[in-house]
């Protein structure tokens, strides 16, 4: 009987160290491991931005950076006289991020206000999630949502907007990102301590003024992270843009009329009307070059704020 229990009482010492050694190989596979994914990721920017640069150098070997730059008109297809003038194609890009900030931003923000101060658990765990879905939507569906529905409404009530114009696909991208500024601020409205709450309370403050003058400022670093992400992703839209804002080119700030934006133009060169090699395959790495100047841009603006907000805060 000794000599089983001290046999399993081996055998028991025994697996235990087996699987010490493995937890051990295991804890020393995981950091390289994630290493690997980490220089992936790194690589993979660098490869994209390596492209970009290569290929918009080549262009502009073939188009003069200033007629790029200073040109008011974008007419890349007319094979006797084209013109590349970036300027056209970024007013119709700010124009429907302009509109969807517009819609997107007071709602968005009274949605996160409303979901941190004022819902109880139970409405909360009902909205954040129909929110989700929300922003889970493809946006090809939002883009004939926009086609098929909000132009012809709004057809109803403006009698002289075009079929294409900025309007329709600006409230519908709005539409699109309110989840994103919903959700992201009120993650960071949630986060403020409720000690905070509880003092402006005690001092005899309303929960409204409890909302905008402690908790709003306290978490704005937050806010504004959200807001940035938002435009981001509002000017790097291509699907609904594409279907409902047209396809012309045009220096205007008049949202009745049709328009077209940076990654619309994407779109239109890479569904084939270019051959490869030629000026006007090369311009789609000029304009999304552009693109990606725009964001990282708004990127470095919303890291300058938030740290300098954080910091009085």
């Amino acid at each position: 009987m000794a000599t089983q229990t001290s046999q399993s009482v081996s055998e028991m010492i025994k697996e235990k160290k087996e699987k010490r050694s493995w937890l051990r190989y295991i804890e020393k596979i995981v950091p390289a491991f994630l290493l690997l994914t980490a220089i992936i990721s790194v690589l993979t920017t660098v490869g994209i931005l390596f492209t970009l640069i290569v290929e918009t150098f080549t262009f502009f070997n073939k188009v003069s950076i200033i007629d790029f730059i200073t040109q008011k008109e974008w007419y890349p297809f007319f094979a006797s006289d084209p013109s590349y003038g970036i300027i056209t194609l970024i007013s119709g890009t700010l124009l429907v991020a302009f509109i969807a900030m517009v819609v997107a931003l007071p709602i968005g923000l009274a949605s996160a206000i409303y979901l941190s101060e004022y819902a109880s658990d139970r409405v909360r765990r009902i909205i954040k999630p129909i929110l989700e879905v929300l922003a889970g939507i493809p946006t090809i569906v939002y883009g004939f949502f926009a086609l098929s529905f909000v132009t012809p409404l709004l057809q109803s009530i403006i009698p002289d907007l075009g079929f294409f114009n900025a309007l329709s696909p600006g409230i519908v991208v709005g539409i699109m990102i309110i989840p994103m500024i919903a959700s992201l601020s009120e993650d960071a409205m949630t986060s403020v301590p409720k000690s905070m709450r509880e003092g402006a309370l005690a001092l005899g403050s309303t929960k409204f003024e409890v909302a905008i003058k402690v908790v709003l400022p306290a978490a704005v670093s937050g806010v504004i992270a959200s807001f940035v992400l938002a435009i981001s992703r509002a000017i790097g839209e291509t699907m609904i843009v594409t279907l409902a804002g047209g396809a012309t080119p045009k220096l205007t700030f008049d949202p009745t009329e049709s328009i077209q934006t940076m990654t619309a133009y994407i779109v239109q060169v890479s569904s084939g009307d270019a051959g490869y090699g030629t000026t006007i395959y090369y311009s789609i790495y000029a304009v999304g070059m552009t693109l990606f100047i725009f964001t990282l841009l708004m990127n470095l603006l919303a890291q300058f704020i938030s740290r300098r907000f954080r910091e009085e805060y």
